[in-house]
Order: structure tokens, then C-alpha cells, then sequence
């Protein structure tokens, strides 16, 4: 009976709220799905409140019944009312996807979003439909909070990827790719500190953002180091600090130490500011002894660089419309370079430099239609070897026709354009040209609604064509048998995350 009470005022609370959801049916399908999202959230806090209460009435018999001590029963329920507010416990998630790629002779196809010969550049594709392998994050957390108000996260991440389809993955690749703790709310923190949190460990930077459409990053910061967030620097300034090392290992130094092997760490010290929706970012990085490296008659290794980048957060569909919009500019040289993957390639020369433009947005188009547009680019000079020049720039775009609550079709164009010249690099080629690729993907969902809503289930076709000199750049599967262009490709995939 105790039980039933709790729970009656939730039911009412769900069904009031679901008669005012009717009621307001020809609202705006961006402005509906913030508030489905709001609502869930309600309904979960009180479900959780509600058990909350059932156990601290149970609490309350049992010292009513003269058993623990009050002291201990009192630290009890606190903690029953932390764990309901999420402020402390366990807690588990996860992203994987899985899927099947086949050819028109209906054998194991190539793929990935990186697939083209800028890839190894960094020029990604749409990965809708584009996609061979299986792919899996499971990321356990542990928050705590202590009596004088201070908090505690301990995060886990494990990730496997492979792209065999067998069930026993011979070829996985696991690995632990975060473990830290980060502490926040503490109470000696005072001033421009006062909201600031510490951590240390390996970890992904908590704010690296991405472009989820073509697989990329916008920025991806990450390694083992430490740091400290929200520094409140002025009303409108905050700022994050910190300092990551990652490593360049097993590479071969000069000709006149052969058979000699040396490593090296790199280290990217990061200044992350904020100014309302705009973000400016620079790093600083430097790899000791990498100079030493080999890469080729006449050529130095950089050992140091650096990187910025400047970005915006809209809130809007470039206001034209409901939506975000994200924009960002970003620069580097020498080991600045690689601006996406921070400190994570060795082989640039100290007069390296590149230059790169993002820019994306999501909006509704009509009541059952979204659309998230992508313009992606990157023109980089004497990035391996003196006088080479690569340029690449990416168009995509995915549309989605709401059909049923269950029911959607996707559709996504990816269109990239390739100017490469790698100098003699490696024996690559210089190639220049197109590529091409439309998806078609019936997806099924337990609930339709907005882009982020998973998991899903999809099957898709895909055709894909690009210019054959394409074929000849040496350091990619175009040109390779059965993959020459002009072709289609069939599939089924799985994505989840929560």
C-alpha cells in the first residue's frame, strides 16, 4: 500500500503532463521534442524520489524499532537521497555500432568515413551506409559526495574495435583508453576557483566536440596528464587548463645510428577559453629528440609547434531557423600541424603548417523533416616533405523523413574534393578529383525525434563512384580489386549509445 501512494501522485503527474502535450500537438517538432526530452527527465527524477522515499521510510521503521543507531541511519538516508539525485553511485555508458558491408559480388567491402585517399589527412566522409566494422565503448562511472559537500568521479572506458564478423575477434583491438578521477565542489576552492574542478589520469578532454555525421572531430584532445576546469577568469571569461603527454615510440633516428630505435614523448600544454557562445582555444607542444627522427634527406622533424582555434556555439540554425550550428577555424605548425589530433603525429617537418574550416548545423525543415548539413576543409604545406601541398574539401548533408514513431528514412549525399601532392611522400603519387557517395537507409527506432535519439536499426544501399586517377595516390584501398568506383554497396547496421 505504502508503495502505491508514492507512486499515485507520479501517474497523475505523467498523465496531466501528456494531456498538456495533446493539447499543444501543432507546436513547433524541435520546440515538442525539448519538452518530451524535459518530461522524461521529470518522470525519471521522480521515479527516483519516489524510491527514495519508500527506503527512507523503511529507514525511519527500522529506527523507530530501536535497531542501528540514529547517527548511522541519518549517514544512511543521506546517502538513499545522493544516489536518487545522481550525485553519487554507479553509473554505465555506452556507444557501439555494428554492421555488415557488402559489394555487389557480395563479399566484405571497404569503407569507414576515412576511406578516401585525404583520409589519412584527415578528410572524412558521411559514414551513413559507409561503415564495415564493429565498434564498442563501454564506460563505467562511480560519483561520490562527501559530508562537507565536496564530489568525487572515477571513470573506466574500454573500447574494442574490429572489423571481422566472425563472433571471436581475432583481430580486436582492446584497449583502455580512459582512467581518472576528477574531483569538484570543493569547499577550499574560493575566488576564480570557487567552481573549478581538478582532475588526472588518461582521459578524452571533456570538451573535444565532433562533427557525428562524418565521423571527426572537430578537435580531439586527449592523453594521460591533468588539469583544471572552469577557471571563472571574469563574468563572461572562464577558462580550462592542462597539460597531456602522449608518445611517438619505436620510430628509426638517423642514418648514423642505424639500427638504432629511440621514443619520445609529446607533450600539449592547452589554454581552453570561453566568452559566451564563442571559444577560443591554443595549445603549445613539444616533443623532445623528435628532430632526430628519419624522414628523409634534408628533412627535420619538428619538435615543437603549436595550435589554435576559434569557434562558435550557435543556438540556432544560423538564425534562420530552430536548431545549433557549430563553427570553428583552426591553424597550426609544426607538430601543430595535425590540427584535429593534437600531439598525435611525429612525422611532421618543423615548416609544417595547415589550416582547417568546419562548419555544421541541425534544424527541422518541416514538421517530419530534419536536416543537418556539413562543410568540412583543410588546406596544409610541406606537412611530410618540403614542397608538398595537399587540399581536400568535404560537402555532406543527411536528411531524415520522420514516418512513423518507430519508422524513419534516411538519406545522406557526401561529396569531396581532393587536390593532393605529396611530393614523392612515401611513393605516393599526385592525384587530384572527386568522389561521390548517396545512401538510402530505412531505420527502425523505438522512437523517432530529433538527431541524437538512439538506439537504431537500419539497412541501406549506397553507390559510389569517384575520378579513377584517384586510384593511383598509393595510400588507400581505391584502386584495389573490386574497388575502383562505380559501384554499389548493401547492408544492415546497429547504433546505440546512452
Amino acid at each position: 500500500m505504502k508503495t502505491a501512494l508514492l507512486r499515485t501522485p507520479l501517474v497523475a503527474a505523467v498523465a496531466v503532463a501528456s494531456f498538456g502535450m495533446i493539447g499543444h500537438a501543432a507546436a513547433d517538432t524541435a520546440a515538442l521534442e525539448q519538452r518530451l526530452l524535459e518530461l522524461e527527465s521529470r518522470i525519471a527524477a521522480a521515479e527516483q524520489r519516489a524510491s527514495a522515499a519508500e527506503q527512507r521510510a523503511e529507514l525511519a521503521e527500522t529506527q523507530a524499532a530501536g535497531s542501528p543507531a540514529a547517527d548511522d541511519v541519518e549517514e544512511r538516508l543521506a546517502r538513499v537521497e545522493r544516489q536518487a539525485s545522481g550525485e553519487e553511485g554507479f553509473s554505465f555508458n555506452v556507444y557501439a555500432r555494428s554492421g555488415l558491408l557488402l559489394g555487389e559480388d557480395r563479399r566484405s567491402n571497404d569503407g569507414g568515413p576515412y576511406v578516401t585517399p585525404a583520409g589519412g589527412l584527415g578528410g572524412a566522409v558521411g559514414r551513413l551506409g559507409n561503415e564495415p566494422d564493429t565498434y564498442a565503448e563501454a564506460i563505467l562511472n562511480y560519483r561520490m559526495r562527501f559530508d562537507n559537500g565536496a564530489k568525487a568521479h572515477y571513470r573506466t572506458m574500454l573500447a574494442s574495435g574490429t572489423t571481422t564478423s566472425n563472433d571471436w575477434d581475432d583481430d580486436s583491438n582492446l584497449n583502455v583508453r580512459q582512467v581518472y578521477a576528477e574531483f569538484s565542489d570543493l569547499p577550499s576552492f574560493t575566488g576564480a576557483f570557487e567552481n573549478a574542478s581538478i582532475w588526472a589520469g588518461k582521459r578524452f578532454d571533456r570538451d573535444n566536440f565532433d562533427i557525428h555525421w562524418l565521423d571527426s572531430d572537430f578537435v580531439f584532445l586527449a592523453g594521460t596528464g591533468a588539469g583544471i576546469y572552469d577557471v571563472q577568469l571574469a563574468d563572461n571569461w572562464r577558462s580550462n587548463f592542462s597539460l597531456y603527454g602522449r608518445s611517438f615510440s619505436d620510430y628509426p633516428v638517423r642514418p648514423e645510428r642505424p639500427g638504432d630505435e629511440s621514443s619520445t614523448d609529446s607533450l600539449i600544454l592547452t589554454a581552453n577559453n570561453y566568452f559566451g557562445n564563442w571559444q577560443w582555444m591554443v595549445n603549445a607542444l613539444s616533443a623532445a629528440d623528435n628532430d632526430e627522427r628519419d624522414i628523409g634527406e634534408n628533412q627535420v622533424a619538428a619538435d615543437s609547434g603549436f595550435q589554435t582555434m576559434v569557434a562558435y556555439h550557435g543556438d540556432s540554425f544560423f538564425g534562420l531557423g530552430e536548431g545549433n550550428y557549430k563553427v570553428a577555424l583552426l591553424h597550426g605548425q609544426g607538430l601543430g600541424a595535425e590540427v584535429k589530433g593534437l600531439g598525435s603525429d611525429g612525422e611532421l617537418t618543423d615548416d609544417a603548417r595547415a589550416t582547417r574550416l568546419g562548419i555544421y548545423g541541425t534544424t527541422y525543415v518541416a514538421p517530419n523533416w530534419r536536416l543537418a548539413p556539413v562543410l568540412f576543409g583543410e588546406v596544409s604545406k610541406d606537412r611530410y616533405v618540403e614542397g608538398d601541398d595537399y587540399k581536400w574539401l568535404t560537402l555532406n548533408a543527411r536528411l531524415v523523413n520522420e514516418i512513423t514513431q518507430n519508422f524513419e528514412m534516411q538519406y545522406e549525399a557526401s561529396y569531396q574534393y581532393m587536390d593532393l601532392d605529396p611530393n614523392g611522400f612515401d611513393g605516393r603519387n599526385a592525384v587530384s578529383g572527386d568522389f561521390g557517395k548517396f545512401t538510402i537507409a530505412p531505420t527502425f527506432k523505438p522512437q523517432v525525434g530529433g538527431f541524437w535519439q538512439r538506439p537504431e536499426i537500419r539497412a541501406f544501399a549506397s553507390y559510389t563512384d569517384w575520378t579513377s586517377e584517384l586510384n593511383d595516390y598509393g595510400a588507400s584501398a581505391f584502386g584495389s580489386d573490386g574497388f575502383t568506383g562505380g559501384q554499389w554497396s548493401f547492408g544492415v547496421q546497429t547504433e546505440v549509445w546512452f
